[in-house]
C-alpha cells in the first residue's frame, strides 16, 4: 500500500439514498488517487449481503468496507429500520464506535501500516463524525446529500427551537392557519412555517429527529468544509446565503453522477462498488424498450417512506383509470405493518397498462425515452436524478426535506405540481393526465430539459461543480 496515498473515510447516515449519494462521492474521489474507507452500520452491510451476494462489498486494496454496530435491536433486513431509532443511535450510541475505528485506522497509517495515514474524514448528516475527527486531528467534511435549500431548512430548526417556536405547544397549530406564519430564511423567499422541514411541526420537546437535525446543521460549523450536493444554476441564491455564514467553505458539487459520467469507465471499481440495498429488476427496462417515448409515468416513493393499503388501492385505481402506462415500484415494505401487495382484482387491472416491480435500477429508468414523468416522494437523491434527466415531476411529500424540495421544485423550478395527501383515485387520475399530455406538463417537461442542461454544463470540463470538487480536493481533502 502507498503510505502517500491520501485516505478518505467516509460514514453515510444508514439508509439507501444516503448511502448511494456517499458511496458516488467515495468513487469520484478514489479516481482522483484516493484510499477509501466506506463505513456502514453492521444492520446494512447485512443487508447489501443479502440482496447483492456474499461479495458485494469485498472491495478493493484501496476501496475498503468497514462496519460499526448501530445499536439498535435486531429487525428484517428487507425493511428500513425506524428513523427514529436510527436518531437516537447516533445521537447516543455511535460516537463511541466510530471513534474506536477511526483511531485505529489514524493509529495503523501513523506507523506505516495498511491502510495509509487518515487524511480526511466525510460524513452525510452523522454529526459526531465531526467531533471524532476533531478529537484525533483529522480535517473533516459536513457532506449534505439534500438540496442547499433543505441544508438551510435544517440550520432554522435551532433558532426556532430556541426561540419556542418548535415543538408545538398545541396540536392545533397544525390545523388553525399558524402553519402560514411567515419566516424569514437567508436566500429563500416567501417562506412559511409550513415550507420549512416538517419535523418543526413536533410536539415532541426530546424528538430525536428533531435534535439529529438541529446537531447535524449545527455540526457543519465545525467541520473544515461543507459539501453539498447540488450545483451553481440551481440555488444561486440559497448558495449565497450559506457562502456568506460559511465565507470559503460552501461547495456545491452535483450532480454526482454526471461528474462520474466524465471519468473512464473501470470495471474493477463498478463491479466492487454497490449501491442499491434491495435486488435491482431489470425487467422493467426491457418493459420500456416497448413503449413509445415520453409515454410512461414512473412511480417510486424512495425507500423509506410506507403508505396505507387504502392509499395503495386509490394509486392504483388512479393510474388504470388515467389510461397512461405507468412503471411502479412496489418495496415490500412499502405498506406499513404487512407486505404489499394489491388486492388480486385491482392488480389484474394495473398490469393491463402497467409494470410492478419490487426495486429498479432508478437512473436507467428516469433516463429511459419511454418515460415522461415521475411520481415522487421528493427525496433529494430523486429529485436532483429526475432534474437530471430532465423528466418532470409530480410530488407527494411526506415529511423532512421531501417539503422544502417539494416547494422549490413547485414554485422556484417550474418542474413540478403537487398531489393532495388525502390520496384520491380521481385526482390521482386528472394529475397523472395533466402531467403526461397536458399543456402544462408539456411546459414543465421543457423546462426539467433545461435544467438537465445547465447540470451538464455545472459538471462538464470547467463548469461549477467540476471547479468545486477540484477546490475541494486540493484546498482541504489532500495532506497539507
Amino acid at each position: 500500500m502507498d503510505s502517500k496515498k491520501p485516505h478518505a473515510v467516509c460514514i453515510p447516515f444508514p439508509a439507501q439514498s444516503h448511502i448511494k449519494a456517499t458511496l458516488m462521492l467515495a468513487k469520484l474521489l478514489h479516481n482522483r488517487g484516493f484510499h477509501i474507507t466506506f463505513v456502514n452500520t453492521e444492520f446494512n452491510h447485512r443487508r447489501f449481503l443479502k440482496s447483492r451476494g456474499p461479495h458485494a462489498l469485498a472491495g478493493l486494496p484501496d476501496f475498503r468496507f468497514a462496519t460499526i454496530p448501530d445499536g439498535i435491536p435486531p429487525s428484517s433486513l428487507d425493511a428500513t429500520q425506524d428513523i427514529h431509532a436510527i436518531c437516537s443511535s447516533i445521537r447516543n450510541f455511535m460516537l463511541a464506535p466510530f471513534r474506536d475505528l477511526l483511531a485505529e485506522l489514524v493509529t495503523s497509517g501513523a506507523r506505516g501500516g495498511d491502510p495509509p495515514p487518515v487524511s480526511c474524514v466525510i460524513n452525510d448528516t452523522m454529526p459526531f463524525a465531526v467531533d471524532a475527527a476533531r478529537e484525533l486531528g483529522v480535517p473533516s467534511v459536513s457532506y449534505w446529500s439534500f438540496a442547499a435549500c433543505a441544508f438551510m431548512g435544517f440550520m432554522q430548526l435551532r433558532p426556532l427551537f430556541e426561540k419556542g417556536v418548535t415543538p408545538f405547544k398545541d396540536v392545533r397549530n397544525l390545523t388553525n392557519g399558524y402553519l402560514d406564519t411567515e419566516v424569514e430564511v437567508p436566500g429563500m423567499k416567501n417562506m412559511r412555517l409550513r415550507d420549512l422541514p416538517s419535523i418543526l411541526q413536533t410536539t415532541d420537546a426530546e424528538d430525536p429527529i428533531l435534535h439529529w437535525l438541529m446537531e447535524s446543521a449545527d455540526s457543519a460549523g465545525g467541520a473544515s468544509a461543507i459539501l453539498i450536493h447540488t450545483f451553481d444554476s440551481l440555488e444561486t441564491d440559497v448558495l449565497a446565503a450559506l457562502s456568506s455564514i460559511y465565507p470559503d467553505r460552501v461547495y456545491p458539487v452535483g450532480p454526482i453522477q454526471l461528474l462520474l459520467d466524465q471519468i473512464s469507465p473501470d470495471p474493477t471499481i463498478d463491479g466492487a462498488i454497490s449501491y442499491s440495498l434491495w435486488k435491482e429488476d431489470s425487467e422493467c427496462l426491457r418493459w420500456l424498450d416497448a413503449r413509445p417515448r415520453n409515454s410512461v409515468i414512473y412511480v417510486n416513493f424512495g425507500s423509506i417512506i410506507t403508505l396505507s393499503k387504502r392509499d395503495l388501492v386509490e394509486f392504483a385505481m388512479g393510474f388504470v383509470s388515467s389510461g397512461v402506462s405507468f412503471l411502479w415500484v412496489i418495496r415490500p415494505d412499502l405498506v406499513q405493518g404487512e407486505l404489499a401487495a394489491l388486492p388480486a382484482e385491482v392488480r389484474e387491472k394495473a398490469e393491463r397498462n402497467g409494470f410492478i416491480s419490487g426495486w429498479c435500477p432508478q437512473e436507467e429508468v428516469l433516463n429511459h425515452p419511454a418515460v415522461g414523468g415521475f411520481l415522487t416522494h421528493c427525496g433529494w437523491g430523486s429529485v436532483i436524478e429526475s432534474l437530471t434527466a430532465g423528466v418532470p415531476v409530480l410530488c407527494l411529500p411526506f415529511y423532512g426535506d421531501q417539503i422544502v424540495h417539494c416547494r422549490f421544485l413547485c414554485r422556484e423550478w417550474g418542474v413540478g405540481m403537487e398531489i393532495e395527501k388525502e390520496v384520491k383515485r380521481a385526482a390521482v387520475e386528472k394529475l397523472v393526465r395533466d402531467l403526461m399530455n397536458g399543456e402544462e406538463g408539456e411546459k414543465m417537461r421543457k423546462k426539467a430539459e433545461d435544467w438537465g442542461r445547465l447540470a451538464r454544463e455545472a459538471t462538464g470540463p470547467g463548469g461549477s461543480s467540476t471547479v468545486n470538487l477540484d477546490r475541494l480536493v486540493s484546498e482541504v481533502l489532500l495532506p497539507k
